[in-house]
């Protein structure tokens, strides 16, 4: 926001420079970004009145005037400017005078006409202003004065980058407040005469979506003059706030936004037909804004509306058709509270941004709206004239913002601040803010005020307090460094530890956005439901992620376009999943996912290129479940996942409870992901990962161990983890060491049979197992994998 340095000091005037002006407002967490002069330099121009203007004798575009600049004398001045003419009050450039760009005045003959001096546009005298001529002064400017005296041109613009919690700085009010607070200085707000109604005329306000609009003000002015100038103070303040003058009501309006960060608009009030209702559009309805762009309103945005047709987008921006023309006589102002979340990320989807949206997306005070129609309407009438009629207001309490009411405690406050501010400087602070404070036996209880919309806990006023004391008058306090051990549990596998085995096998860490397309989200889990944002960035962004699917598929399609055919990555998030029976209603998840695609390793003269597959994956899956030293809690069964491939897809669980899913990515989706060839990812849950067994220390038996290899013919569908868990069980302790080390399908084998080769090693803690000892383990087996399998020894 740009404002004024002189403007501000008519609201407060603290003694301090205009350097240490801008240093407080930026320690007080309102940065700012730039400070320039409201005029280029220069000196020797004066008021002055042209008091005979006639036609230059040889030439047509020339006028030879004589201009009084309460001197003695009048001077003589050939001027150039097509509005030159009597009477008119203009900024002369005396003979001396030097202008910007080092210029300087002397006496001249321009066609043989003497000229002392030069009327000035306000480019010569470098102010940005859009002008054709010279400067037009008001006919009340005194003779003689310094143009930089009456146009108060020895002034800065302070331009302030204000954060999105402090809308109520938006306004000459809520800065003039913080300079006060800063300050301890007393701010005196522009005073008025209250308008009363002097005629009926009134218009019916019905308000139909009172959650986004619970209060409406409006008010009838009739016979104003829309042609009359805007004076030269309201044209000077907002231009330097970064307005252009237009016409005099819409210039009321950008002066009472710029004075207490309140929107309005003023509607002529012949093109309106019936009362004014504000509703949200169906749809369908079509609404040419000001700026001649024509839009179709959504059935979820606000519009301020009469009998018949939409008038303009509420908070957002006026409708052409019923905005003030050179013929209007008669307006409607209105002046409204619209809450912030239904004017927020409406006017962006909509391509627009304005001042109004801009404020009313941030927030704006709920009780300010009386105070500021009455500044307007009598703006108008002193500028424009015209009678006013009654202010029409139509609210719903129940929906208005009401002031937080928080306990601040002493304790809270010494603890995070580290140093103790006395109670009498809390007490001020808090006051000076605009909050009610009320003394308790924990600290105070302080109810903040309407235009705080980013008060709503403890910590905020413990900001708050801290902001005003001063940062820098909290003494340094280096911290003492503590040796105590912290605490945690062995059993917990940390997250750095995966992280490091993944980094160390080839994968590099991902961070994709939790919000994702819901478009492609619907690909890989149409069963599912996601929570789909109010007000996205964009609508490729509009949902929750449901799984780490989504961005890793994304990323990996993103990489393979730019030439990296050998993608390796991994990504710890959350995803979001609607739940009813969760607090919030949706179950937030910690995950680990993975992807690979493309070759198996790099290319390698010592090494066979080949792709990735399914068991490349599930063997970094198995490196991490190593970490754990649980690996037998863990198991893979054969499932379907709607974005995995049929056949190619298994659950991952932990004590026979289902924890995530490994598989390829299904063929259907590897063009809307754009990925090229086969991919294989897994995710799974992060707290049921992240459980260790504590290693336990076992004697090394002195005795020596045996193997025996048995190959065992089973059916195609049955799973060789399966056969291996019942393997383990038979087994018990003899069972030292178990492995699967072929499965082979072909000639000698049935078809629709599969035949497993799989080692075991016997050993006894006690004492050496004899043949009869390890002939009956492994009759034992056989048996027990024909009763459950109906397996068979392969011949």
């Amino acid at each position: 926001m740009k404002f004024s340095e002189s403007w501000l000091r008519e609201w407060v005037n603290p003694a301090v420079s205009r350097e240490e002006l801008s240093h407080q407002i930026t320690m007080a967490g309102l940065e700012v970004d730039g400070v320039e002069p409201v005029a280029a330099d220069f000196s020797g121009v004066v008021v002055g009145e042209v008091v005979e203007c006639g036609q230059h004798p040889d030439a047509d575009k020339l006028r030879v005037t004589k201009v009084n600049v309460g001197g003695e004398e009048l001077l003589d001045i050939v001027c150039g400017a097509p509005n030159c003419r009597l009477g008119l009050k203009v900024a002369v450039a005396m003979v001396g005078a030097v202008l910007p760009g080092d210029f300087k005045i002397k006496k001249a003959k321009l066609r043989g006409q003497p000229s002392h001096g030069m009327l000035c546009s306000f480019s010569e005298l470098g102010i940005d202003v859009e002008s054709d001529g010279i400067i037009e002064l008001p006919l009340d400017a005194p003779l003689g004065t310094d143009i930089r005296e009456y146009l108060q041109l020895n002034d800065a613009v302070i331009d302030v980058d204000l954060t999105a919690n402090r809308a109520d700085c938006l306004g000459m009010a809520g800065l003039a407040r913080e300079v006060g607070v800063l300050n301890r200085a007393e701010v005196t707000e522009p005073s008025w005469e209250s308008v009363t109604a002097s005629i009926d005329d009134k218009v019916e306000i019905t308000l139909d979506a009172p959650q986004g609009c619970p209060r409406y003000l409006g008010r009838v002015v009739k016979n104003v003059n829309v042609k009359a100038a805007t004076p030269m103070w309201m044209q000077e303040k907002l231009r330097r706030s970064g307005i252009r003058s237009i016409d005099p009501i819409v210039d009321i309006t950008n002066y009472v936004l710029i004075e207490f960060g309140q929107p309005m608009h003023a509607f002529d009030l012949a093109k309106l037909d019936g009362g004014i209702q504000v509703r949200l559009g169906n749809g369908e309805e079509k609404l040419t804004l000001l700026d001649g762009t024509e839009i179709t309103v959504p059935n979820d945005v606000l519009v301020i509306a009469d009998a018949q047709k939409p008038l303009a987008l509420a908070g957002v921006f006026g409708g052409e058709y019923s905005g003030v023309s050179d013929t209007t006589t008669d307006i409607l102002l209105e002046c409204a509270f619209f809450a912030p979340l239904a004017i927020m990320g409406k006017a962006r989807r909509l391509g627009l941004h304005t001042d109004s949206s801009h404020r009313f997306e941030r927030g704006v005070d709920p009780q300010l709206q009386h105070k500021v129609i009455d500044r307007a309407t009598r703006l108008v009438l002193d500028i424009c004239g015209g009678q006013a009629g009654p202010v029409v207001e139509a609210k719903s309490d129940e929906h208005l913002p009401k002031a937080a009411n928080i306990l601040l405690r002493r304790a809270k406050l010494d603890k995070l601040l580290g140093h103790v501010i006395s109670d009498e400087d809390v007490n001020e602070i808090l006051t000076r803010l605009g909050f009610t404070v009320e003394v308790v036996d924990a600290g105070w209880q302080v109810t903040t005020a309407t235009y705080r919309f980013d008060m709503a806990i403890e910590e905020d006023l413990i900001e708050e307090v801290a902001r005003i004391y001063g940062y820098n008058n909290i003494p340094n306090v280096a911290p003492i460094a503590s040796l105590k051990m912290s605490d945690h549990k062995e059993a917990e596998l940390s997250l750095k530890r995966v992280r490091s085995l993944l980094t160390a096998r080839g994968f590099q860490e991902a961070i994709t956005y939790s919000f994702v397309d819901p478009k492609l989200q619907q690909l890989l889990h149409p069963e599912q439901q996601a929570m789909i944002l109010p007000n996205p960035i964009s609508s490729e962004m509009s949902a929750m992620r449901l799984s780490m699917f989504t961005g890793l598929l994304t990323a990996v399609g993103y990489n393979q376009s730019r030439q990296q055919s050998r993608v390796r990555l991994f990504e710890t998030g959350l995803r979001f999943v609607p739940d009813e029976s969760a607090e919030s209603g949706v179950r937030q998840q910690a995950m680990l996912g993975a992807v690979i695609a493309g070759p198996n390793s790099e290319e390698h003269w010592s090494m066979e290129s080949k792709t990735v597959d399914f068991f490349d994956l599930k063997g970094d899956l198995e490196a991490i479940i190593g970490l754990t030293a649980a690996d037998l809690e863990f198991s893979f069964r054969r499932a379907t996942h709607s974005a995995l491939h049929p056949g190619q897809c298994a659950e991952i669980l932990r004590n026979d409870r289902v924890i995530g899913f490994i598989g390829a990515v299904h063929p259907s989706l590897e063009k809307p992901f754009g990925l090229n060839g086969k991919t294989i990812v897994f995710e799974l849950e992060l707290d049921a990962l992240l459980h260790a067994n504590l290693p336990q220390a076992q004697t090394v038996s002195k005795f020596p161990s045996n193997r025996r290899d048995i190959a065992v013919v089973v059916d195609e569908q049955v799973a060789a983890g399966d056969v291996i868990k019942l393997i383990r069980k038979v087994g018990e302790n003899q069972l030292v060491g178990l492995n699967l080390f072929d499965v082979y399908q072909g000639k000698g084998v049935e078809p629709g049979k599969k035949s497993l080769a799989i080692a075991l090693t016997l050993q006894d803690s006690a004492r050496t197992l004899e043949e009869k000892d390890i002939a009956e383990k492994v009759e034992a087996v056989v048996a027990a994998l024909k009763a459950e399998f109906n397996a068979s020894l392969r011949d």
